[in-house]
């Protein structure tokens, strides 16, 4: 069954190829004062032994950057074009727990945090870890492969630079809109088929009660906003559950035809990563990925990058289908892995 599909072309600002953007319009710098007052939060809550995972904007005071961070997130990644950095903090001069705070208090003031794996993190490594991509049980985050371009499960993923690799490690973005209008131009019957539903792969991180997978379409349409949800690896390797079919010769066709916009110049934009940088995405209309990397072979040296998953209160609305993925469809408290509440943690390395 074909869900609701859009008009033929959508038109909002999301629906960019990399021709419209200014370079670096994306990039917001702290101020002196900005960086001071994340800096003197975080040291605050880790002296005196603060819960990091249970956290408030009102625990995190940052009177000056509050409204603009708000700002941020509602004109430019929930209701821009999809994605913004943040620069200028600095990780050098913080402790891990220091800057654990510091990403999680700034997070605050955008969303609630959700978990990101079946062990309840709400504080996600990217860093290799030695896994890899052909491990059907494996994340690719925890390898130094490239991820291809995705979603993750959640309305915003924001990620900060702890460490840079020693070369590649690149993030690029591409408007999932962008795509559709490309597609729905040039090839409408591939593009109809993304809004048939479609399997995809848990790896290994169903809670109690659900399937190995779930099914969504990879793209939706809903009270007139526009959602994706995509991670080929994760739908191919569905194949390998008892009961889901293989990909139609269509299906096929329309994955590769999306991936082909994807990777064609013309749509997506590259950003380098500084050390102390907070990109934040808006999975709903944006797919993100991230290059092969050689890391230094000093191990305090490797890429590593923090992320959380948020769930801000003025995110779009989600079609009920995508309980199945993200628990609830409800603004503020939707996406992430299924894990009980108090089984949530805060790790502050990889595992």
């Amino acid at each position: 069954m074909i869900e609701p599909v859009p008009p033929e072309r959508i038109d909002t600002p999301a629906a960019w190829r990399s021709d419209d953007l200014r370079a670096h319009a994306w990039v917001h710098t702290l101020s002196p004062a900005d960086v001071s007052d994340v800096e003197a939060a975080a040291k605050a809550l880790v002296e005196r032994g603060a819960d990091l995972g249970a956290l408030t904007a009102d625990d995190f005071p940052i009177p000056l950057l509050a409204p603009r961070l708000r700002a941020i997130l509602q004109s430019e990644v929930l209701g821009g074009r999809g994605f913004s950095v943040i620069r200028g903090l600095d990780p050098a001069r913080l402790t891990r727990a220091e800057n654990a705070a510091a990403f999680l208090g700034v997070g605050a003031h955008l969303g609630s945090p959700r978990p990101q794996n079946a062990a309840g993190h709400l504080l996600g490594h990217v860093k290799n870890v030695g896994r890899s991509g052909n491990d059907p049980t494996a994340r690719l985050y925890q390898t130094n492969e490239r991820q291809t371009y995705h979603t993750d499960s959640a309305d915003v993923v924001a990620l900060m630079c702890v460490q840079p690799a020693k070369r590649g490690g690149r993030s690029n973005v591409v408007s999932s809109v962008a795509i559709y209008n490309a597609m729905r131009a040039q090839a409408p019957e591939l593009a109809l088929t993304l809004f048939e539903p479609i399997e995809t792969d848990r790896r290994g991180e169903a809670a109690e009660g659900e399937r190995a997978y779930f099914t969504i379409p990879v793209f939706n349409w809903f009270e007139g906003r526009f959602a994706g949800i995509y991670q080929r690896q994760y739908i191919e390797s569905a194949r390998r559950f008892e009961g889901v079919a293989p990909l139609t010769a269509k299906q096929r066709a329309a994955l590769d035809m999306l991936d082909a916009c994807a990777n064609d110049p013309a749509f997506h934009a590259e950003i380098d990563f500084h050390p102390g940088d907070i990109q934040l995405v808006n999975n709903h209309v944006l797919l993100h990925d991230r290059t092969a990397f050689e890391d230094w072979p000093e191990p305090a040296r490797r890429r590593h990058l923090l992320r959380l998953w948020l769930a801000p209160l003025g995110a779009q609305p989600l079609p009920p289908i995508f309980a199945e993925r993200f628990g609830s469809t409800i603004p503020g408290a939707r996406g992430g892995v299924s894990v009980p509440r108090a089984n949530w943690n805060v790790p502050l390395d990889a595992e």
